[in-house]
This record gives C-alpha cells, structure tokens and sequence, in this order.
C-alpha cells in the first residue's frame, strides 16, 4: 500500500501552534510578554520595594496618546525609541466620577515586540524601559538604578 505524501510546497515547515490552546502549558503572545514585563521589573520593585508600593504595571497593546507630528522632544514621562513611545508614566490624579487613582506605568508591547528578535533582546529592552520609566517615577537619575544605563 502506498501512503500519500504532502509536499511542502512554500518552504514554511510545520504551521500553526505547536502546543493546542487546550493545553495548559499554552501560552498566548500576550501572556509571553506579561511575564517577560514581570520579569523585568522583579529586580526594580525589589530594590525599591517601599517606593513602588503605590505603584501599578500595565500592559497595552499599542500607545493611545495624542502626540503632534512636530514633536521632536518627548516629555520626560514617555520613554520612546525615536518618535516611537515604548512605555509611559501616569503620574497619580482624580477620575471622571471623582475617585483617586494610583500612578501607573503603561509598557506598550507591539513597539517594544517590533524591536526585538528574541526573548533575551526583548528582556533587555524591557529592563531598559522600565528602568527609565522607574527613575522618572521615582524623580532619580536611571543610572543611579543601574550604573550602565544608556540612552537608546
């Protein structure tokens, strides 16, 4: 009997996710890069546990600000590859029905995704990020947070 071969005819390989949704070990992109952001600021929160107690961390998928085409200089609140923001500092205000919030530092995935090639680039840029986005909620220079920290 003669079995029926597929032949891969555009030189993808496999397609398709390897592990089923199912499983419990499935991970979606989103979920990736919430734990890679976790990650990442674990060092930072436990340095500066009591200073970060009041502080939350957000994910978005893409930045939602109003930003002019003739910006050439981002507000020290916005840390950004270019005119790209790659995450933002949301200092503590008042809500539209009159209740407090708490600060808040939004990291923005797809930008952040769309410059790196791997887990290890993608850990870097975030400890970067949230390293600038620390020290401007914490009003401290970011190499007082890690002595080798250089602009991008």
């Amino acid at each position: 009997m003669h079995t029926r071969t597929f032949r891969n005819r555009h030189g993808r390989g496999l397609r398709g996710p390897l592990l089923p949704s199912e499983v419990r070990r499935y991970a979606s992109r989103r979920k990736v890069f919430d734990r890679a952001v976790l990650e990442a600021y674990a060092p930072l929160y436990g340095a500066y546990q009591r200073e970060l107690s009041n502080l939350d961390i957000a994910v978005d998928t893409v930045p939602r600000m109003r930003l002019s085409a003739d910006m050439s200089i981002l507000p020290d609140e916005i840390t950004a590859d270019g005119p790209v923001p790659l995450g933002r500092v949301i200092p503590p205000a008042i809500d539209s029905k009159g209740n407090p919030t708490r600060a808040r530092i939004v990291i923005f995935r797809m930008p952040i995704e769309q410059r790196t090639t791997n887990a290890s680039e993608r850990l870097d840029l975030l400890t970067h990020v949230l390293t600038s986005l620390v020290a401007n909620y914490l009003n401290i220079d970011p190499r007082d947070i890690d002595p080798g920290f250089q602009d991008l």
